[in-house]
């Protein structure tokens, strides 16, 4: 583009000033910036390839060229980083995260402590505080996994429960309760 103006520094620095009004400065090490016309759009291209935007609207783009990564910060203060395999991580204000991986499978992890998975065939996995998981699948069942039992719970309302000590309990709609021991054999079963 056209120059305007062009002023040479003693420590090697060079600015030149374009006829649209943009500011170009270059530095003895390689690095650039560029201030748009408006005087509020700033790009910084870094000797080693990373490149920092600053919009009007105060949103900063980092690229980091080596990891051929981008973090763009908000100004609301919402922070986006893109990884080169595809993953997609939000990092908000109130510190809730969401990840997005490369397979769709979105990552939520709550300032509480508490996890969400939701992954690519509807199956979401929720975990508390306390290690407690809670597994829903897409084909309507569910199971609770605790530090005493696991337990699915089928579409049907038949509930089978498995405790630490391998004993099993299962629950039908019918109001049957079937008990095995570890190894498998009943010890109990209310056949109605």
């Amino acid at each position: 583009e056209d120059v305007e103006r062009e002023t040479a520094y003693p420590d090697g620095k060079v600015e030149k000033v374009l006829k649209n009004g943009c500011h170009l400065i270059f530095f003895p090490n390689g690095t650039w910036k560029k201030v748009g016309s408006d005087g509020k759009t700033i790009t910084i291209t870094f000797f080693n390839g990373d490149v920092k935007q600053v919009m009007p609207d105060q949103t900063v783009i980092y690229y980091y060229a080596d990891a051929k990564t981008t973090h763009t910060t908000y100004s609301d203060g919402l922070e986006v980083l893109q990884f080169a395999n595809g993953q997609i991580e939000k990092h908000y204000p109130d510190g809730k995260k969401e990840i997005i991986f490369p397979d769709q499978t979105i990552k939520n992890l709550f300032t509480d402590g508490q996890e969400e998975s939701i992954f690519p065939d509807g199956t979401i996995v929720r975990v508390q505080r306390d290690g407690s998981k809670t597994i829903e699948f897409n084909n309507g069942q569910r199971e609770l996994h605790t530090s005493q039992f696991k337990r699915r719970e089928y579409p049907d309302g038949t509930v089978k429960t498995v405790y630490v000590n391998g004993q099993q309990e299962t629950k039908y709609v019918s109001g049957r309760v079937r008990v095995k021991d570890k190894e498998g054999n009943i010890i109990m079963d209310t056949k109605l």
